[in-house]
């Protein structure tokens, strides 16, 4: 997993509550276990007019020029801002994954569903849930100037942006593991050592274990 220190980007404003999961990568989508391929579907409804179909290709349907993610001006945007209740709905698993793939490392909001800022962590982005009033003046900088610069400072836990800044509240261990760039397998692995220490005198009192 790719660590996470310092991001700074310009910001990809959704201004939009409750946006589910199912908004975010829609179901028809849902039929790989790897993690890639799944950013050209990101908000797949509302970015293109012609419906998410398996067998027509991207690149040939019609992008929605009034969706802000086509929006010239926020290409190659990096930390997504969003209203409250962010990633409610089923627990896929995959709508992270297609905000990673899109090259999402940040959302910040005033509130996130409980499944989807944990698989937030367990996939190097970077859940940042700040007050309403932060993050409406957040919005309104970003559309004074479309190209505006945010800085997420994790080891920080700051959000910086022209003159203002704010703090941000994370749980130490997911702090640690997205500074290291640790998943629980990497978190896992830490422990290679032990765990062949341990298999050894396993199969020693247990052989049957291992045939």
């Amino acid at each position: 997993m790719e660590a996470f220190t310092v991001l700074t980007s310009p910001a990809l404003p959704l201004d939009r509550a409750n946006v589910d999961t199912d908004a975010i990568i829609p179901k028809q989508y849902l039929k790989s276990i790897y993690k890639s391929g799944f950013g050209q579907y990101l908000f797949d409804d509302w970015r293109y007019l012609d419906a998410g179909d398996l067998s027509v290709p991207v690149a040939s349907r019609r992008p929605n020029s009034e969706f802000v993610l086509n929006n010239p001006l926020h290409q190659g945007a990096k930390v997504l801002l969003a209203r409250e209740n962010f990633g409610c709905g089923s627990s896929r698993e995959h709508a992270v994954w297609a905000l990673s793939d899109h090259g999402i490392r940040c959302v910040i909001a005033p509130s996130f569903a409980d499944i989807f800022f944990n698989n937030c962590f367990k996939n190097g982005v970077l859940p940042v849930a700040l007050p309403a009033a932060t993050v409406e003046a957040l919005f309104q900088a970003v559309q004074a100037d479309p190209r505006l610069e945010v800085t997420v400072d994790l080891a920080a836990q700051q959000v910086r942006w022209s003159k203002a800044d704010a703090a941000f509240a994370v749980d130490p261990f997911r702090k640690d593991c997205l500074l290291r760039g640790l998943d629980e397998i990497g978190l896992t692995l830490e422990h290679a050592d032990a765990i062949k220490v341990y298999e050894a005198q396993r199969a020693k009192t247990a052989p049957w274990l291992f045939t």
